[in-house]
């Protein structure tokens, strides 16, 4: 049965496998909808199955099993440059014999456009990318952020709803990635393109996109927006992976009032939120954001279980400070503060206690 969402959606993915040798699955049943306009990013180490997902939207893998729909229609047999999809790929793939518009006019030509049309629209989606004056050069005459411009305008001239990028700023400095990311987001909200991209690196995840789809082996972990995944992680593997997370092994000793009391594995108790766990006596990996540990007791509920600690490393970071803890036994307990003109600066060697508020701690799978 389809539900109202996926009638909805632009596009779909409905029960897809992907087996490369018949009998290993590299993407296993994934089901996944998305609404015209929506910036989805799929995230995920290497291996497991995103960019695979990609190629067989972009028509460049074939499904083993199941469906994929774009607006409603069933593209598995087209091939991939009738989908009218554009493409964006991390080594740019541009012509380096042609000029920036001849690269830009190729794939108009391939459509049988008429010189005026292609003229009109090389022109506009030069301007899109703020590079109108640039159209005489030839790639090697650019830098690599000029030519990643030059792809996305390639991937938008022929007026794709639906854009595709594989790792596109991979090959960028990082202050010009980070430059890169917002001015992707706003030429894709601006003409209101629906995009799939795909990424190993959480922050360009996290800036960009309206949901993102965390992928490990094969399957999807969480589709979920930024926010959600960040601050309420579904398991372990989405905690780990999303942003700096500390971690404490244990088991739950009692869950009251939507509480667990967890006894961590050197005997202390915490409090935490039970998210896949649910009863006495179940192991459990607790998850709590650096910048969500407290060391201004202060500032904590009455009642609430701390922690002894003791400080290895203050590093300095502009922003924030940075401080390694020893706590439960384990050395590499991280605590971000904020530089603020009262802020505390813990020095290696003191021993603080610390705490934090029981609905920003998560008792995970202890997978």
């Amino acid at each position: 049965m389809v539900d109202t969402a996926s009638r909805e959606a632009f596009v779909e993915f409905e029960r897809v496998q992907k087996s490369y040798d018949g009998e290993t699955l590299v993407v296993k049943d994934l089901n996944l909808a998305l609404p015209k306009g929506e910036f989805l990013t799929m995230l995920g180490p290497s291996g497991s199955g995103k960019t695979t997902c990609l190629m067989m939207l972009a028509g460049f893998e074939t499904a083993t099993h199941g469906d994929i729909r774009l607006d409603g229609v069933a593209i598995n047999n087209i091939p991939p440059h009738k989908r009218g999809i554009g493409m964006v790929f991390q080594n740019y793939a541009l012509f380096p014999h042609m000029t920036v518009a001849e690269n830009l006019s190729f794939p108009l030509e391939v459509r049988k456009i008429g010189k005026s049309d292609r003229e009109k629209k090389v022109k506009r989606a030069l301007e899109m990318v703020q590079m109108g004056d640039f159209g005489g050069r030839r790639p090697a005459q650019l830098s690599g952020g000029q030519q990643q411009r030059i792809a996305l305008a390639r991937a938008l001239v022929f007026e794709a709803e639906l854009v595709l990028m594989d790792e596109p700023l991979g090959a960028l400095d990082k202050q010009l990635r980070e430059h890169m990311q917002f001015e992707i987001k706003r030429i894709a909200d601006n003409l209101g393109i629906t995009v799939v991209y795909v990424t190993h690196d959480q922050t360009e995840a996290l800036t960009m996109s309206d949901r993102v789809a965390v992928f490990n082996d094969g399957k999807i972990q969480q589709l979920a927006p930024p926010d959600t995944l960040y601050e309420a992680p579904e398991n372990s593997f989405v905690a780990q992976f999303i942003g700096e997370n500390n971690t404490l092994e244990g088991k739950v000793r009692e869950i009251t009032n939507g509480v667990a009391l967890v006894e961590l594995d050197n005997g202390d108790l915490i409090d935490a939120k039970p998210i896949n766990v649910s009863k006495p006596g179940e192991r459990t990996r607790v998850s709590i954001r650096p910048e969500r540990v407290e060391f201004n007791l202060d500032r904590l509920e009455e009642g609430s279980h701390t922690l002894k600690a003791e400080v290895q490393e203050f590093i300095y970071m502009g922003d924030i400070f940075r401080t390694r803890l020893k706590v439960a036994g384990k050395d590499d307990f991280i605590i971000k503060t904020r530089n603020a003109p009262d802020q505390v600066r813990l020095k290696p060697g003191e021993v603080v206690e610390i705490g934090w508020q029981a609905e920003d701690c998560r008792a995970l799978d202890a997978n």
